[in-house]
């Protein structure tokens, strides 16, 4: 059950984060499922493992603050995308 709950909220996070960098028209679904899986993994390492933000640890988890550190750690990788030239 725990692989479906990811799903969702890497959903959310990545319509949302491609929503906000102006993504989402070139995006399908499973593009955004991995984004927002993806993002929130690096959202969780850089602001709570590298930076020591404590709100920071909870991105990913399906709350408003898990949420909002998972949307920025998925900006912060479609601007990296971005930079490389995978998404335009």
């Amino acid at each position: 059950m725990d692989w479906f709950v990811a799903i969702i909220v890497g959903a959310l996070i990545g319509w949302l984060a491609s929503r906000f960098a102006g993504t989402d028209a070139q995006q399908g679904a499973i593009a955004n499922i991995l984004i927002g899986i993806f993002g929130a993994m690096l959202g969780r390492w850089l602001f709570a493992d590298v930076l020591h933000i404590g709100g920071g640890a909870t991105a990913g988890q399906f709350s408003f603050i898990g949420i909002f550190w998972g949307v920025l750690g998925a900006l912060i990788l479609i601007f990296l995308l971005k930079a490389l030239r995978v998404l335009r």
